[in-house]
């Protein structure tokens, strides 16, 4: 009797559990700040994807990073080389999770993207990480990072790497100027001229999302993120027009326009078309896929594979006001 009664309790339990955990991941928690960082920090430079085949870049940030009075260390295989990758995923996995466990370590600054990071995720523990969080920092490729870690409960921060240090500096001083401001913990407001494409409202919620091609690939995995009363960035580079249209309708049909709250659209980088006209722009891709929708849309956001590369918070709460001449994105403390 004791034993059915002890089935039957843990049953309960369980399912009140399931309850509790739908409840949590279906609204807009606030998510753990990591601490902004301070001079005397360390940061930490690694590569969890592609090959750093020039080392300038990276000797570029370090020096960024100690003006503003920072410590650096890299990661082992840093400079390492497997075919694509910048190291075998062992190795990658091994200097993630030397920084990820490494109390002094107060921000992990991914030294590029490319392709890779999915291979090395699952085998990624990120229970030292939950005791001293951290930013994680990047773009592109570390989009597997952010979507996995706003998963966790935790922000990140899409943002410059050190590879893009080779940008000359005259084009990229808003985009250091940004991060200096995000990583030190200053306010970020971006106010830009609107886009006649640009859908006008207002609308409030988390800003989550990165690169399009990456939040595509992760769908169906536990790394696919919950859009629901939050506000969908994306952003890419390289793609063809088509392939833009069938990653936008894969996003749809998985829900994630269906309860979200806006859209902003970043760079879309070097977007090419076929012998054969596509016949849309990407702009008019969006439009017509959310039509259906009733909320505002921002194109042309300074923010993804351009010169001009904007730091901004994933997993913060954003104010986002949609005018006929200009388009505010305000992050909330």
């Amino acid at each position: 009797m004791l034993k059915k009664i002890s089935f039957k309790l843990l049953y309960l339990l369980l399912f009140i559990g399931f309850l509790f955990n739908f409840s949590v991941n279906a609204q807009n928690t606030k998510l753990i700040k990591p601490a902004y960082l301070k001079a005397g920090d360390t940061i930490a430079i690694v590569a969890p994807a592609g090959i750093l085949k020039n080392k300038e870049p990276i000797e570029k940030a370090v020096e960024l990073a100690k003006s503003w009075r920072l410590h650096v260390i890299l990661g082992k295989h840093l400079f390492g080389s497997n075919f694509h990758f910048s190291g075998t995923d062992t190795e990658r996995t091994d200097d993630f999770q030397s920084a990820l466990d490494n109390k002094s370590v107060k921000a992990i600054w991914c030294g590029r993207g490319g392709y890779g990071t999915v291979r090395i995720i699952d085998a990624l523990d990120f229970t030292k990480f939950k005791k001293n969080p951290k930013w994680i920092i990047g773009y592109s490729d570390i989009t597997v990072l952010h979507s996995h870690i706003h998963n966790l409960g935790y922000e990140t921060l899409h943002a410059m790497m050190p590879v893009n240090m080779k940008v000359r500096k005259e084009d990229r001083l808003k985009t250091v100027k940004t991060f200096k401001k995000a990583l030190f913990g200053k306010k970020l407001n971006y106010k830009i001229a609107s886009s006649p494409y640009n859908k006008l409202g207002t609308a409030k919620g988390q800003l989550v999302g990165g690169n399009l091609s990456i939040l595509q690939s992760l769908l169906g995995s536990v790394s696919s993120i919950d859009t629901k009363g939050k506000i969908l960035f994306i952003e890419d580079v390289g793609e063809y027009l088509y392939s833009i249209d069938r990653m936008i309708y894969a996003l749809k049909r998985s829900g994630y326009f269906k309860n979200c709250n806006g859209i902003i659209v970043g760079g879309m980088t070097n977007i090419k078309d076929n012998s054969t006209p596509f016949g849309q722009t990407v702009e008019e891709i969006v439009l017509e896929a959310t039509k259906e929708f009733n909320f505002p849309i921002v194109f042309n956001f300074p923010v993804g594979h351009d010169k001009d590369n904007r730091a901004v918070f994933l997993g913060r709460e954003i104010e986002m006001k949609v005018g006929k001449k200009h388009a505010v994105v305000k992050f909330i403390k």
